[in-house]
């Protein structure tokens, strides 16, 4: 019996011990960025747009953006996106006929290199476009894919 006891409070001082120690960590508040639900969850291109802070870009080709012409499967579209704007401090991604547009928010720091290449999920054929901040101004450029097969909604 004073066995079943010994092992009954080791095992409960390792699971409070774990507890105390998880509640210290808390990886949400320390590692993710502040999210942006009214710019993420908005229906409207304009809309998303402005609520993420891009409203009003002037066009540039400074950004360049790879995509292909012809997107076989809507529901993986590779996009690479670069900046060659001095300053860059974030850039996004917009696909103007997904039911959310706002596809991708990305922030810049210490220099780094305004590089960026994902995997989209696109409705149909649409408008990407990717908007860049860079010295307290917005610049956007876009371009059309086309979808072959439908992605998200069908």
């Amino acid at each position: 019996m004073n066995h079943l006891r010994r092992a009954f409070l080791t095992k409960a001082g390792a699971v409070g011990s774990l507890a105390v120690f998880a509640s210290l960590l808390k990886p949400a508040t320390v590692l993710a960025a502040a999210w942006n639900s009214l710019a993420f969850s908005a229906k409207e291109p304009a809309e998303a747009i402005n609520s993420a802070g891009y409203g009003g870009a002037s066009e540039s080709k400074e950004i360049e953006i790879k995509a292909p012409d012809i997107a076989e499967n809507g529901a993986v579209v590779p996009i690479t996106a670069t900046s060659n704007i001095p300053g860059t401090t974030s850039m996004a991604i917009f696909v103007e006929k997904n039911p959310a547009p706002l596809i991708a928010d990305f922030e810049f720091s210490n220099g780094a290199e305004a590089y960026i290449s994902t995997r989209v999920k696109m409705a149909k054929t649409s408008v990407v476009r990717v908007s860049v901040k860079a010295g307290g101004k917005t610049y956007t450029n876009s371009r059309e894919v086309k979808v072959t097969i439908g992605g998200c909604g069908g």
